[in-house]
């Protein structure tokens, strides 16, 4: 009779099975065990089916890592961020994590922090993992690790344009859409020189032609002046004074993002100008940085969190065995008016 049989009948608590019983059970080493579990490495049949006759036997399908096991899935997905420390991700995780967890799955994140090599290391990390899928969230090269990893594991895009493979999702803010709006609100208030902070990616490109397509249809394209920043506040500071240093200066910003708006901000603070009354900002995002009320930055809401739950189940579909091809979703944004730009309530 076991140690875990006599426990239970002397009244003791049954503990739950371990790793260890399993292997003592099927008379072979705990790291083979992991390796059955995890569907790695060569097992032989007989000793996959000695551990597998074990953990029925003990009741340790209850364990998560059984349960992979049983139904060949590791019930995680994991999520790779470009850069966690804008504050744009917070909405968008919780709209993916909350779709993930109703549906029993959960997310391991990993941070790229712009650098290729490690995001590409981060996805070999995820695959031997055994994740069930990836999403790639945020500004991300389409590399030779991405399309390889596409190929033979479910994964999706959210709020990311780079990526265009034929069985990935692609779950984005209308950017062009995002644009137009936010450079025609400073135009409906008056403004005819109107400067626009940009970035690189794909994302923020979008951004800008919209820009420049709308001081274009309004007749202002002699106007039209973009410089590009890496999308962090220090970026956003270092462009704004560039911009507002022109020998016409211009009277409003429309800004990327929010860090980029925030490093604006600062920017005209710091040169004397009064905002809005001499420099009307607009930002995008509309993080909890843009609502705090010393800030109370007009904002293009991306609508983050629904792009998140949209990612989220169609992560879920790719699990479930969906291979549709890819699709492009977009999810529209709106203006959120604040005093930036001169047209929120003082």
């Amino acid at each position: 009779m076991s140690n875990i049989e006599t426990g239970a009948q002397a009244g003791k608590p049954q503990q739950r099975p371990t790793i260890r019983d399993v292997a003592s059970r099927a008379g072979v080493s705990k790291s083979l065990v992991s390796l059955v579990i995890r569907g790695q490495g060569y097992v032989s049949d007989d000793k996959r089916a000695a551990v597998e006759k074990a953990i029925e036997e003990l009741g340790y399908e209850t364990n998560a890592a059984a349960r992979s096991l049983r139904d060949k899935r590791s019930r995680a997905v994991g999520v790779l961020l470009n850069d966690m420390r804008n504050p744009w991700f917070v909405e968008l995780l919780d709209g993916l994590q909350s779709t993930l967890h109703t549906a029993g799955m959960h997310a391991l994140l990993g941070d790229g922090h712009m650098n290729d090599e490690t995001d590409q290391a981060l996805v070999r990390m995820f695959r031997e993992m055994n994740v069930d899928a990836i999403v790639l969230v945020g500004e991300m090269p389409r590399t030779a690790s991405v399309a390889a990893t596409a190929a033979d594991i479910p994964l999706v895009a959210a709020g990311l344009r780079e990526i265009d493979l034929e069985h990935v999702d692609v779950v984005a803010n209308n950017d062009s859409e995002g644009g137009t709006i936010a450079t025609k609100h400073l135009l409906d208030l008056g403004h005819r020189s109107i400067g626009h902070i940009g970035g690189w990616s794909k994302v923020s490109t979008l951004r800008a032609e919209a820009y420049a397509k709308a001081m274009t249809d309004a007749g202002l394209s002699d106007y039209i002046d973009v410089v590009p920043s890496d999308l962090t506040e220090d970026g956003g500071y270092r462009a704004a004074v560039s911009l507002l240093n022109r020998a016409e200066r211009p009277t409003a910003l429309f800004c990327s993002n929010d860090m980029t708006c925030i490093g604006a901000y600062s920017a005209a603070l710091s040169m004397g100008l009064r905002v809005p009354q001499d420099v009307a900002l607009v930002g995008y995002d509309n993080t909890y940085l843009a609502q705090t009320r010393h800030l109370s930055l007009t904002s293009v809401d991306g609508a983050n969190g629904e792009i998140g739950r949209r990612a989220g189940r169609a992560v879920l579909a790719r699990i479930s065995g969906s291979d549709e091809p890819g699709k492009l979703d977009l999810v529209p944004p709106r203006l959120e008016i604040r005093n930036s730009s001169g047209g929120g309530i003082p």
